[in-house]
């Protein structure tokens, strides 16, 4: 083709050379492995101690603990009108175990309504304990006055808390001041109608005089039955005797499992197998799945789940609603023997992270398995998609002490399982049915347990939307 003749073609739009889209029937496409968006970092997977557990059963004794009644109490609403449910009475200390029926609903019935103003004072400090108090929606801060003349807070209280429970025994002086910190709805119970129920009811009378004497059994601070002995002494006293009692029926917990049949078929293994083994890519993609399922449930079951298992004692409400340095210095305070790590919400962690910033403080990062996360008095801040935020942009924070020597938190599972996959999964495979399609059963095992009720504690319905 001569110079013209070139320039001729080029002007007409003829092509010269051959084109990058046939050109890329002969090339080798670089690809990637199937790529999967809900797979996360399964922070607590990879942190909580992994316990053998042989026969799928994991006991936790412990010492004979004496139940406080610090439970929380349960309301019905109709439209405006809110009543206490009669049964859920006796989460309160000195009903536990009473059963009558009849004489619980006469003491619901007695407790009356009572809408309370932001910032108005409930009960006051020295006073005396005049009325049963229980919070029905809203938030309650308890105060007292320090040794100087200061006020000290002594915590939150929110729905399903009460406090005056003393008036059942006689009554005494409040030892702290409840104000209300929002619109709150509280019901109560004087002593007048109280007493006037207990004259009437022997039952009640009985139970409550047989609560009073047993209550006199001694315990340490954590409700455990003491421990008897004799320290300081001289010479040769009667040195006294005791033993170590246990619970009787302690808590067990069943291995959980979450299954799925993996479907392939026997075409697509057999042809398409390059450059990547499609039956690995598909159960690896699972078993993603089957672990995402895993860590979700082992947050939120209602049966092991660790936002539900966390004793009542360990659960903190947010001072002002914002997760604060104040509300994981709580958190501390209450898993202070060696906390291994909190465990929030993206979101949270986020809103924690503003707080901070308000305040002018920036807090060190951790590292952790070649990571850096974020920190608060040196404890890691891990990220959990699977701790729920609600419609009202609330959510929660977790602090744990992680190990069986520590008497914390501990993951569950059984290896040695049939065509074991990876430790507690098996892969086992099931059939080819007529169609050619080859089925694999896909099974993990697995729960989680609080040895002892202080290895937990969680910082609930904190805010993470809130715009100053």
């Amino acid at each position: 083709m001569t110079e013209s003749t070139e320039s001729t073609a080029q002007g007409n739009g003829q092509q010269l050379s051959l084109s990058t889209d046939a050109a890329r029937n002969l090339a080798t496409t670089t690809k990637t492995a199937p790529q999967m968006q809900e797979i996360t970092s399964r922070w607590l997977l990879k942190l909580l101690p992994w316990v053998q557990t042989s026969g799928g059963v994991y006991r936790v004794n412990r010492r004979l603990t004496y139940t406080l009644g610090d439970g929380r109490i349960t309301f019905s609403t109709t439209g405006a009108e809110v009543r206490v449910v009669p049964a859920e009475l006796c989460e309160l200390p000195m009903l536990r175990g009473f059963g009558d029926i009849e004489a619980l609903e006469a003491l619901a019935y007695r407790f009356a309504q009572r809408e309370v103003e932001a910032g108005e004072e409930i009960v006051r400090e020295d006073d005396p304990i005049e009325q049963l108090v229980l919070i029905a929606h809203g938030r309650v801060a308890k105060v007292t006055t320090g040794a100087y003349g200061d006020q000290q807070s002594l915590g939150m209280l929110a729905d399903g808390d009460h406090l005056g429970e003393q008036l059942l025994l006689g009554g005494g002086q409040w030892e702290f001041s409840a104000r209300a910190k929002t619109a709150t709805t509280v019901l109560t119970l004087s002593r007048e109608d109280f007493q006037a129920l207990l004259d009437r009811s022997p039952s009640l009378r009985e139970h409550l005089e047989a609560w009073q004497a047993s209550g006199e059994r001694a315990h340490n601070d954590y409700g455990e039955a003491a421990i008897d002995m004799s320290s300081g002494h001289s010479g040769e006293p009667t040195l006294p005797g005791t033993f170590v009692d246990y619970e009787l029926s302690p808590r067990e917990y069943e291995l959980s499992v979450v299954q799925t049949v993996l479907r392939v078929h026997s075409r697509v293994t057999d042809l398409y197998n390059q450059p990547m083994n499609q039956l690995d890519q598909q159960l690896r993609l699972t078993i993603e799945a089957l672990r995402e399922r895993q860590e979700d449930e082992m947050i939120n079951s209602r049966d092991f789940g660790l936002l539900h298992n966390a004793d009542f004692s360990q659960r903190l409400r947010a001072r002002t609603g914002p997760p604060t340095p104040d509300d994981m210095d709580d958190l501390l305070a209450k898993v202070w023997k060696d906390p291994a790590f909190f465990l929030a919400h993206p979101q949270t962690i986020a809103a924690f992270g503003r707080e901070c910033s308000k305040r002018g403080l920036y807090p060190q990062a951790a590292e952790a398995s070649g990571h850096r996360v974020p920190a608060w008095r040196g404890v890691p801040i891990f990220p959990c998609n699977k701790i729920p935020v609600s419609g009202r942009r609330m959510s929660s924070v977790l602090l744990m002490r992680t190990g069986q020597e520590s008497q914390g938190v501990v993951g569950l599972h059984q290896t040695g399982l049939p065509d074991e996959y990876q430790p507690g999964l098996s892969v086992r495979f099931m059939n080819i049915n007529e169609k050619a399609v080859i089925s694999y059963l896909v099974t993990a095992y697995y729960s989680a347990a609080v040895l002892v009720p202080d290895a937990l504690a969680v910082l609930e319905d904190v805010e993470i939307g809130r715009e100053d």
